[in-house]
């Protein structure tokens, strides 16, 4: 099968860990052991996320006054390639030598005229107390939201449309490549209002599900998966009545609402990946990413 695998954030940066290169390392590690007996039976694709590389990044830059800091568009292509970079490292660390991997820096276009541009809704970078974010606040003009105890950044997060490189992307799937893509959404490009065919970068974050699920449809793979810290889909959650869905149809997933800033987006890019193309999408833990392929773990989406 072509699998196409959206990694959360947790196979890189786990939840109030630091941003070490050697804490991003050793999860990418972890990561690639889960994924080298998949991609020893099947063709596999992977997305990742990368908001708070992104972020740090962003601080990085602010500390040095003489020059403008870089925007979100090209930060977002420098932790492209640094993740993809060690992923391949890591990945091909534990599968044959003949196994080619590529990381493509992955253009996505968004429409100037989104809602979202209106109202910045995805968070980037690490949390901050509430103090420190009204100072950034006051510093910077971002946006801040709450995001649990703390607050984060908050940029816009329009639709993915197109995905520029698709054709080498699929070029190097046809040669048996294990590709690299999309990486935290894309980077977000637009055509400017009254300038014929002119690409621009633009300061925003494409959610990183729903451009993988693009990425899933464009590449025609046979199971899309999100991978997340979770195993699986739940009802209530953080209640005493929880429970977690199994096998289900888009229809049932349809009749349950799901928060926003976390498992929303994950939920909507599988429904739309079944109602498009018939096939299955799996949402689950990333150590469970065997039994989530045979279809024996997390929760499972089917069309009616």
């Amino acid at each position: 099968m072509r699998i196409v695998v959206a990694l959360g954030g947790n196979a890189l940066l786990k939840r109030g860990e630091p941003m070490t290169h050697d804490v991003q390392r050793a999860n990418i590690k972890v990561a690639a052991q889960a994924l080298a007996p998949v991609a020893q039976q099947h063709q596999l694709v992977l997305a990742h996320g990368n908001g708070p590389q992104v972020g740090l990044l962003a601080l990085q830059a602010s500390a040095y006054k003489d020059v403008e800091a870089y925007p979100l568009d090209v930060l977002g292509a420098q932790t492209e390639g640094m993740i993809g970079y060690m992923i391949e490292q890591e990945l091909g660390n534990l599968l044959p030598f003949e196994v080619p991997f590529a990381t493509i820096l992955t253009m996505v276009e968004v429409d100037p005229d989104d809602p979202a541009f209106q109202n910045p809704t995805k968070f980037v970078g690490p949390v901050y107390e509430k103090e420190e974010a009204d100072r950034l606040k006051a510093e910077k003009g971002w946006v801040f939201k709450q995001d649990g105890a703390k607050w984060r950044r908050v940029v816009p997060s329009p639709l993915p449309k197109r995905i520029f490189e698709i054709r080498p992307v699929k070029w190097l799937l046809e040669r048996g490549t294990i590709v690299i893509c999309a990486g935290g959404g894309g980077i977000p490009t637009m055509y400017e209002h009254g300038k014929q065919r002119w690409l621009t970068g633009i300061e925003a974050v494409i959610d990183k599900d729903l451009a993988s699920e693009l990425l899933a449809r464009e590449v025609e793979a046979d199971l899309f998966v999100i991978a997340t810290d979770v195993d699986g889909v739940y009802l209530d959650w953080g209640k005493p009545e929880q429970r977690k869905l199994g096998r289900v149809t888009i229809q049932e997933l349809r009749a349950h609402p799901f928060p926003a800033g976390s498992m929303g987006p994950k939920v909507e890019a599988a429904i739309q990946f079944v109602e498009k193309t018939g096939k299955r999408a799996a949402i689950g833990s990333l150590q469970d990413i065997e039994k989530i392929v045979a279809g024996e773990a997390g929760t499972n989406v089917y069309p009616e």
